[in-house]
């Protein structure tokens, strides 16, 4: 004789078999099949846009970086960072490029401790690149949203030409050629601005070496 089942309890193993059809269905089917799309179209990207040297990765075009010399006492956490003059330079980052410390430093234009220190910014940026501080571009001297941004503006990238030029002994048109070549134009056309990506473009730049 076939026994039923109490009503509450066939109610529990419908959603139990719900629950599992969709765990199946949206937790292992439904990425599966992304990530299938994903590399098969896309897999550049979907591999964190790196870029290699060799067969090794060396950077992720998504995230910006330091440039910099290396410390005279690597043990000193204290030891502020030095611009490698070789190197294309980034904007300022508020967190130091730590993927793990994104974001702003949420002062607005009027901050008298942001305007102190964009003023000693631009100084900066004019004695290293040997040009008149008026002539500093923003995005030289201010930190983008992130933190970790690796475009700059055009103008910046091509501000820095000579001294990279000098730096390593390459001829100046040589080098404006290769920024001319890493400058994005504006997302379909009308958004945002023209931009360089200093780590594509510093990429680039190792392999003229």
């Amino acid at each position: 004789m076939r026994t039923h089942l109490p009503r509450v309890l066939q109610h529990h193993l419908a959603a139990l078999r719900m629950l599992l059809a969709f765990t199946v269905i949206t937790g292992i089917g439904y990425p599966l099949l992304v990530t299938g799309i994903a590399q098969a179209g896309l897999s550049h990207q979907a591999n964190g846009s790196l870029l290699t040297t060799n067969g090794t990765p060396v950077a992720s075009s998504l995230i910006g970086q330091n440039f910099t010399l290396p410390k005279k006492n690597p043990d000193d956490a204290q030891e502020p960072l030095r611009p490698d003059p070789k190197w294309f330079q980034p904007r300022p980052s508020v967190g130091g490029y730590d993927p793990m410390n994104s974001g702003a430093s949420n002062l607005g234009p009027n901050n008298t401790d942001l305007i102190r220190t964009v003023r000693i910014r631009r100084a900066a940026v004019a004695a290293f690149d040997g040009v008149p501080p008026a002539s500093v571009p923003a995005d030289a001297v201010t930190a983008s949203g992130s933190g970790l941004d690796p475009e700059i503006s055009p103008a910046y990238a091509y501000e820095q030409v000579d001294r990279v030029a000098k730096a390593r002994h390459l001829a100046p048109a040589e080098v404006k050629a290769l920024v001319a070549q890493h400058v994005q134009g504006r997302v379909l056309g009308f958004l945002g601005q023209r931009s360089v990506n200093v780590v594509e473009l510093n990429h680039a730049l190792a392999g003229l070496m």
